[in-house]
């Protein structure tokens, strides 16, 4: 399973040049997309085009995830049959309402596994739906499977009648909770996508603000977003200078028997000693 999750890049599956070269991309993950991006009459083409690529996966390729369609729509036992194979790390389940849904697909996934003698494929559930929202954390708490959750807001702001702006006062709430209950569940949260390609301070804005309420990172459209959501979630220079200073300094108190301590003149103890241990593992990745 991968470790970082800055970036979820959507390829559509019915396009063959794009799957092969997806495969060569600096995502942390690559997904390739049976749902939104694929008319029903291209279906069974993207199927049979994302069998293919996952057969020629070279082993240095980025994690590879594949999105099916929803739960809902009657296809996902075909998705699974055609895509659970050798070369998928793992499924991005979309629009999921509830842990039922996730554990029925869980059973079919395991008989798959069963069948063909494959490692554990992962799961990471979409979170698009105001039921979604409200099961979050039971979504991201019914299997082993899942290492994070996605923010999906588009279908959330169709579910709820709210028309899409860059900053959604609709989506605030949802945006917020989503990774509070990934953290709950001991799991990770992926931000939704930055729609507008041109807007590059946007999306450096946007991807600071998910930052900030806890996303490790963020669903992409395109490999150009890729530079901008690995600086944004990873440490910069200043924040990796803190935590080298506030370790050493915080190790160095409670090797004199002490506990709370000063570091530019504000106090650090325990807790900003653990804050500046992640940041320096993550750094290290």
């Amino acid at each position: 399973m991968t470790r970082l999750f800055r970036s979820l890049l959507f390829v559509p599956g019915n396009n063959s040049r794009f799957l092969e070269r997806a495969k060569t991309i600096q995502a942390d993950i690559v997904c390739f997309d049976l749902e939104d991006s694929i008319p029903d009459s291209e279906k069974v083409n993207a199927r049979n085009l994302i069998k293919e690529a996952l057969k020629s996966r070279s082993q240095y390729a980025p994690d590879i995830y594949v999105r099916t369609n929803s739960p809902i729509s009657g296809k996902i036992p075909d998705d699974l049959e055609q895509i659970v194979q050798r070369g998928i790390d793992g499924i991005v389940i979309p629009k999921v309402n509830n842990s039922k849904e996730l554990l029925k697909i869980e059973k079919i996934i395991a008989s798959l596994e069963k069948k063909r003698k494959l490692g554990p494929v992962y799961l990471i559930p979409s979170i698009e739906s105001s039921q979604g929202v409200v099961n979050a954390y039971d979504i991201a708490s019914c299997s082993k499977r899942i290492p994070a959750l996605v923010f999906g807001v588009f279908d959330l702001l169709n579910d709820m009648g709210i028309e899409y702006t860059k900053q959604p006062e609709g989506a605030k709430y949802t945006r917020a909770k989503i990774p509070l209950d990934a953290k709950a569940a001991g799991i990770h949260a992926i931000d939704a996508i930055w729609q507008d390609l041109k807007d590059e301070k946007g999306l450096k804005e946007d991807c600071m603000i998910g930052k900030s309420l806890g996303y490790v990172g963020k669903s992409i459209i395109h490999p150009d977003q890729i530079p901008i959501t690995h600086e944004a979630f990873m440490p910069n220079k200043s924040e990796i200078e803190w935590a080298r200073k506030v370790c050493d300094t915080y190790l160095e108190s409670t090797r004199k028997g002490k506990g709370a301590t000063v570091v530019d003149g504000k106090m650090i103890d325990e807790v900003h000693y653990k804050r500046a241990k992640a940041l320096l593992d993550l750094a290290k990745n």
